[in-house]
């Protein structure tokens, strides 16, 4: 998975004509130490530039755009030999569909050929052919708050479809027809989920009919790319916006169909309409518990899967109850198995899956009854992922009754001061044996094997059960065992 830059904090402010103008003249003198000499050169060899799409689109709301993205009608081996001596350095990665990349300072520039993007029925590869013209370039963008630019070096703003007054307006738009924008790249129903979690923007009735009546064109797009806008849409500053139109299109039943599923479920405490506007407000809670680090992918997805093992695990009991026992199992797996099929980084599948498996683990404590043994546990089991642990199971609390949420608090403080007061005493993060490998082969005389390993784990159940031990109690249990051994 590709690395993703960080979204805004928060959408965008509202935007007036006025200050969207302003904001674009001081964000082009910024620019232009980099992007100055770079249209200079094209001029000269006789092609135009312009600067395009998202950067923009972020010059004008006053968001930081971390790459620019330009666009010329020079053909791609031409592009690539005025950005050779341009550059810092320079890659050609994507000239098959008309883009070479470069690096110049602190910058990282794209220019592509003015083009057009289609796929063909069921390929999964789209088709690439060149234009001539600027405004042509744009009538083929996503949406009309990403089909405006700036032409270099002149700085003359192209807009031909409007997308500075929808940008106002606050309205997401294709630049033409719906149908033949989802039609030719198939993705960009899931950027119109993405760009409501992003920037606020209200999508227009005309793009959620056709998302609506074409979201099995999805299928032909790469578990790559789909996982990709997921991400971005999961770290935007509302997720919930974006979410609720994956829904409501029929789109999440394609890429993430545990998320509808939930909504046909009732949760076991009856204090929520459904687990899917459970599993929304828990994912919003763990978002305002990120802290200064910023998003957080893994406990965002974790909050989003933590229940997708209720619908499996519903039981009706007597007298009108449900029950999901074990749904925190059965989620994980299903988690797992959906973070896969997405093409996710091994890393995050198994933090993912880790977390949901973990999420319950809590409501054992109860009113504190839990040993010093069982909170060593608690900490051994998360692992690294203890500090994400205590910020799921602080959002998996949802219910109105102040009374209830404040006593849960009041309890999870308890057992994070238990955790601090453990720590003092001993290594809770690294919790090992009193014995390493080598001691235990000096003590029984047994050579590297595996006894060994058997021994060591039953000194690390010791050293969870009873904490730290002395040199001589722990040579004690491991003779002890020892003697239980068969031979």
């Amino acid at each position: 998975m590709p690395d993703l830059p960080a979204p805004a904090t928060e959408p965008p402010a509202p935007l007036t004509l006025q200050t969207a103008q302003r904001r674009l003249a001081a964000g082009l003198v910024e620019l232009t130490p980099v992007l100055g000499g770079l249209a200079e050169r094209f001029a000269a060899a006789g092609h135009s530039l312009a600067l395009v799409g998202g950067p923009v689109r972020d010059l004008l709301i006053g968001r930081p755009s971390p790459d620019l993205d330009l666009t010329t009608d020079a053909r791609p081996d031409a592009v690539r030999e005025l950005l050779k001596d341009w550059a810092d350095a320079w890659w050609d990665v994507g000239i098959a569909f008309g883009t070479v990349g470069a690096r110049k300072g602190d910058h990282v520039v794209e220019v592509t050929t003015y083009r057009d993007e289609i796929y063909r029925y069921e390929s999964r590869k789209p088709e690439v052919t060149y234009g001539d013209t600027l405004e042509a370039d744009l009538l083929r963008r996503d949406f009309t708050v990403n089909a405006m630019a700036v032409v270099l070096p002149s700085a003359r703003f192209v807009d031909p479809y409007g997308g500075l007054d929808d940008l106002a307006a606050g309205l997401l738009r294709t630049p033409g027809r719906p149908a033949d924008s989802f039609s030719d790249d198939p993705l960009r129903m899931l950027r119109a989920a993405r760009f409501a979690a992003q920037l606020g923007l209200r999508v227009d009735p005309a793009v959620l009919a056709a998302i609506t009546a074409m979201a099995d064109r999805i299928s032909i797009v790469s578990a790559e790319r789909v996982r990709d806008e997921l991400v971005k849409l999961v770290l935007a500053p509302d997720p919930r916006a974006g979410l609720g139109l994956l829904v409501s299109t029929g789109l999440a039943d394609r890429v993430l169909p545990e998320l509808p599923r939930l909504a046909l479920e009732i949760d076991e405490h009856h204090r929520h309409k459904d687990v899917y506007e459970h599993t929304l407000t828990v994912l919003e809670q763990a978002i305002a518990l990120e802290g200064p680090g910023g998003p957080d992918l893994v406990l965002r997805l974790a909050a989003l899967m933590h229940d997708v093992g209720k619908p499996k695990t519903r039981r009706f009991e007597p007298g009108g109850g449900v029950s999901f026992h074990h749904h925190e199992v059965v989620g994980a797996k299903l988690t797992r198995a959906r973070l896969r099929a997405l093409r996710f980084p091994k890393d995050v599948v198994e933090d993912v899956s880790r977390l949901v498996e973990l999420h319950l683990r809590f409501h054992g404590y109860g009113s504190g009854e839990w040993t010093d043994s069982a909170v060593r546990r608690y900490v051994t089991d998360a692992g690294p992922l203890l500090d994400r642990l205590h910020k799921l199971t602080r959002s998996d609390c949802t219910t109105r009754n102040r009374r209830k949420a404040a006593a849960l608090a009041r309890t999870y403080d308890s057992l994070e001061e238990r955790i601090a007061r453990l720590r003092e005493q001993e290594e809770l993060d690294s919790i090992r044996p009193d014995l390493d490998g080598d001691a235990i082969m000096a003590i029984l005389g047994v050579p590297p094997g595996p006894v060994v390993g058997q021994a060591w784990r039953h000194l690390k159940e010791v050293r969870l059960e009873q904490g730290p031990l002395s040199r001589e109690a722990a040579e004690a249990e491991l003779r002890a065992w020892w003697a239980t051994q068969p031979r």
